[in-house]
């Protein structure tokens, strides 16, 4: 795995726990970038059409394995890596994820899955120009996903571990792994690390300036109507 200096197109990914609020700075990244006239394109974890339907039922029925789980997410990345991110970024487009293949390595690494399978079970994707890890104590996460959801669900929650009888003390053991694994992958992947207890204002604003930076926007914008 390494990063394309050779496509036309840029990827730029943000990773980070429930509740770091990472899919708000992507959502406020990819809204400037559309402002600036830039061609931007944008994809999330786990949402392939082609595999929605086997993971939902899978998870309901409680029938998922670590392997089959880490399996399934990989065809469903696989899918929208080939069908949108490779094209898109052979087109010379800016291709934002709301999660990456980073998502797979940290979770399913928890779940057991030995870390040199995971690599290799996504050799064939390129590392993104710019990995934004929101950083935020687990405290704080946990304090966030609880307070906005009525209940945890069995898989987000590691019930399927066997972490603890008590769903939110599983939770909090599971996203704590989930952070150690990240705190890990930070050095080995070159992650931008952005303190996520900062204001949405100055995360934003930090996120911005790095991409500016990073990436020579004016030969992603719109010529001509294009």
């Amino acid at each position: 795995m390494t990063v394309r200096d050779d496509l036309p197109g840029r990827l730029i990914a943000v990773e980070g726990l429930d509740g770091s609020g990472k899919s708000t700075q992507i959502h406020l990244l990819h809204q400037w970038l559309l402002g600036l006239g830039c061609r931007v394109f944008f994809s999330e974890w786990n949402s392939s059409v082609l595999v929605k339907g086997a993971t939902r039922k899978g998870k309901k029925r409680q029938l998922l394995t670590p392997t089959t789980f880490s399996l399934l997410h990989a065809t469903d990345f696989a899918d929208r890596y080939e069908r949108q991110i490779l094209p898109m970024l052979k087109a010379g487009t800016i291709v934002l994820c709301d999660r990456y293949m980073f998502t797979s390595f940290a979770r399913d690494g928890v779940r057991g899955c030995e870390a040199g399978w995971l690599r290799r079970l996504y050799g064939f994707a390129v590392v993104p120009h710019i990995t934004f890890y929101f950083r935020l104590p687990l405290p704080v996460a946990l304090g966030r996903i609880l307070a906005g959801r009525p209940s945890l669900k069995y898989f987000e929650a590691g019930m399927d571990l066997g972490l603890a009888a008590d769903v939110t003390e599983s939770f909090r053991i599971f996203q704590g792994r989930i952070m150690e694994h990240y705190d890990a992958m930070a050095d080995e992947f070159a992650f931008t690390v952005v303190d996520a207890t900062r204001t949405i204002h100055q995360q934003q604003e930090l996120v911005r300036s790095v991409v500016a930076d990073r990436l020579d926007l004016a030969r992603f914008v719109r010529r001509g109507g294009q």
